[in-house]
């Protein structure tokens, strides 16, 4: 996949691959990867936003951007990634990238588009998989966290990693000036990370 990408940008040397981002929440990683698309020299262009929550505040940056945006229920799971398999196929997306997405996608979808689905975990894997990572990383007294990009594979955040960023916690951090500056190296990290498997 990843040399795929890369003879694309180069054959053009304009033509920039085509993005899908995954959303559940507020949208910032979405934000982020928007500004970085919309760079000169950026091998991305964001032609959909998915999102399983049609409450979803990120939501908003498709109609400030003016980029598709579609929300899926996820209740059947299976209807759900057939829909989105449809979409993804129509509009050539050739990357997807999940941003604070909340559902766990199906062995299937992932062996479908394997090798070019991205997400982004709020931790130094393979330590705090799933949910409440500060909280656990306060807890266990680490002095470091951070976050990791990495490919997604059928097993929870075991994926093969990409690029990583490390930050020290202070004795002075709750989990939630912990995730402000975790947020903020995500912010910076994703786009390293789209530019490296695109550059493979």
């Amino acid at each position: 996949m990843e040399i795929r990408l890369n003879s694309m940008v180069q054959s053009t040397g304009l033509k920039k691959v085509k993005c899908s981002v995954f959303i559940s929440g507020t949208g910032s990683n979405l934000k982020s990867l928007i500004h970085f698309s919309k760079k000169k020299n950026s091998p991305i262009s964001i032609e959909l936003i998915i999102s399983d929550n049609a409450n979803a505040k990120g939501l908003k940056f498709g109609k400030i951007f003016k980029i598709s945006n579609k929300v899926f229920n996820f209740k059947n799971r299976l209807i759900a990634e057939k829909k989105i398999i449809s979409e993804i196929k129509k509009k050539k997306i050739k990357l997807i990238c999940l941003a604070g997405f909340m559902k766990i996608l199906s062995k299937s979808f992932i062996k479908n588009f394997k090798g070019k689905i991205l997400n982004i975990h709020p931790s130094l894997l393979p330590k705090y998989k799933g949910l409440y990572t500060h909280k656990r990383a306060i807890l266990n007294r680490e002095k470091y966290s951070g976050c990791t990009v990495h490919f997604v594979s059928s097993r929870l955040d075991s994926g093969k990693i990409i690029l990583q960023k490390k930050i020290r916690i202070s004795k002075f951090d709750t989990t939630k000036s912990l995730a402000r500056k975790i947020l903020i190296q995500e912010h910076k990290l994703y786009p390293e990370a789209i530019r490296k498997v695109i550059s493979l």
